[in-house]
C-alpha cells in the first residue's frame, strides 16, 4: 500500500470509530457514566486496569465496582468507613481482587487527600511519558505494606511493558476533540507526548500495515509505533488507536485493502 494510501485509510477509521457511538462497548463508557473530575478520573482508572479479556466483562466488573462505591468512587476513596469497605469484601476481576482493591483505594485516598486530580501523580514524576509512567509506577507503591501480588497491576517501562493500560488511560485524560469519546480533562500533558497502546490486537494490525518491525511486542514496539504514527500527526498520533483498535479487534479482517 502507497504511503498516501496508507494515510487516508488509517484517517477514514479514526473517523470511522472516534464518534460517540464507540463509546457504548468500550471501557470508557465507565468513566462517561460520571461529570465530576475526580469521579472520572478513578473510574476511568479502574475501567483501564480492567481492561483485559472481553470488553463486555469488562465493563460490568468497572460498573458492579462503582455502584459498590455508592456511583461516587472520590466521595468513597476519601471518605470510607469500615462498613464501606466490607462491600468490596469478595471482588474479583480476573487476576485483581480485593486485596488489590484495598490497596487501590488506600492510595487514592492517600493522593486526593494532597492533590486535587489525578494528573498530578504523573506529572511530578518527569518531563515525558516514559519518565511519568516510572515515576508513577514508584509512587503508586510507595505505601506502607504494598501487597506483593498486587504489583503486577501497575505496569512501568523498567520492566519492558508496553503500559496498554496505562497509555490508555493517559489517552482518554489528555486528548480532547470535537468527538466527545475522550475526555481532555488533563492540560499538563500534550496529546503530541502521549504514547500509543498497543496489545496483540494493535500489535497485529500494525505489523500488516508496515507500521513496525520490531517482532517482539514491548516498551520499544509501543515507541516505534507512536514514532511512525507522528509522522502522519505529530501534534495527535495517538488518535490512531481507534483505527488500530477497530481493525484489530472489532474489524476481523482489514477489507477493502491488500496489505503487502
Amino acid at each position: 500500500m502507497k504511503e498516501r494510501d496508507l494515510k487516508e485509510f488509517i484517517n477514514s477509521k479514526v473517523d470511522l470509530y472516534n464518534q460517540p457511538s464507540f463509546i457504548k462497548n468500550d471501557p470508557i463508557s465507565v468513566p462517561h457514566l460520571f461529570t465530576k473530575k475526580q469521579d472520572i478520573e478513578i473510574a476511568g482508572f479502574f475501567a483501564a486496569i480492567f481492561a483485559w479479556g472481553n470488553r463486555t466483562t469488562i465493563i460490568n466488573k468497572a460498573t458492579e465496582l462503582m455502584q459498590l462505591m455508592d456511583m461516587s468512587p472520590y466521595e468513597f476513596c476519601l471518605n470510607h468507613d469500615s462498613n464501606g469497605l466490607k462491600r468490596l469484601m469478595g471482588f474479583k476481576h480476573r487476576t485483581f481482587n480485593d486485596t488489590d482493591l484495598f490497596y487501590f483505594v488506600e492510595f487514592f485516598k492517600h493522593h486526593y487527600k494532597q492533590y486535587k486530580s489525578l494528573e498530578n501523580a504523573f506529572t511530578r514524576h518527569g518531563n515525558n511519558v516514559e519518565e511519568m509512567l516510572t515515576g508513577f509506577h514508584d509512587y503508586f507503591f510507595s505505601l506502607d505494606d504494598v501487597p506483593v501480588r498486587t504489583k503486577k497491576h501497575i505496569a512501568t517501562p523498567e520492566r519492558k511493558s508496553t503500559c496498554k493500560r496505562l497509555n490508555m488511560f493517559l489517552r482518554w485524560m489528555v486528548r480532547q476533540d470535537d468527538k466527545g469519546v475522550d475526555f481532555g480533562l488533563w492540560k499538563k500533558i500534550s496529546p503530541s507526548q502521549l504514547i500509543c497502546p498497543i496489545d496483540l490486537h494493535v500489535a497485529r494490525v500494525a505489523r500488516r500495515l508496515h507500521l513496525i518491525q520490531r517482532k517482539q511486542t514491548d516498551w520499544q514496539t509501543a515507541l516505534e509505533l507512536t514514532n511512525y504514527l507522528r509522522t502522519l500527526d505529530k501534534n495527535d498520533p495517538v488518535k490512531y488507536d481507534f483505527a488500530l483498535f477497530g481493525l484489530g479487534a472489532i474489524e476481523p479482517r482489514l477489507k477493502g485493502f491488500k496489505l503487502s
